[in-house]
């Protein structure tokens, strides 16, 4: 049995990754992947997503730069969560983060804060839009 059969896709095929950084521990950010990407994930050795917001195939870093190359690929007990293992060129965020997880909740739950540097500035990373 192939390890695709212990996978449960959602009912749009799709799972949610949870991205890494290997030699950290960090969580830099979740993604959704179908098996095509999966499948290039493994293949090529950088992380491929599937963007449901522009119904889009595309790979971490092809724009940025900031591409990660794969250390590990787990898949939780119950086959619905993938947690892939990475060594992360530059920012893992859009926005020049190292994680998409720079803000934490305040205990009031009114406000957050920020708790991570920049490394760099949207414009730095993508160019003047």
């Amino acid at each position: 049995m192939s390890f695709y059969d212990q996978l449960k896709f959602d009912a749009n095929g799709l799972i949610p990754a949870i991205i890494q950084e290997q030699k950290t521990g960090r969580v830099l950010m979740m993604a959704w992947m179908n098996r095509a990407s999966l499948e290039k994930t493994l293949d090529s050795g950088r992380t491929h997503f599937w963007s449901r917001s522009r119904q889009k195939f595309w790979m971490k870093g092809e724009s940025s730069g900031h591409v990660q190359v794969v250390k590990d690929v787990a898949f939780d007990c119950d086959g619905d969560t993938l947690l892939i293992q990475v060594e992360q060129a530059g920012a893992a965020c859009h926005e020049g983060y190292q994680s998409c997880f720079f803000r934490s909740v305040e205990r009031d739950g009114n406000s957050c804060r920020v708790t991570e540097a920049r490394l760099e500035s949207p414009e730095q990373i993508y160019g003047k839009k």
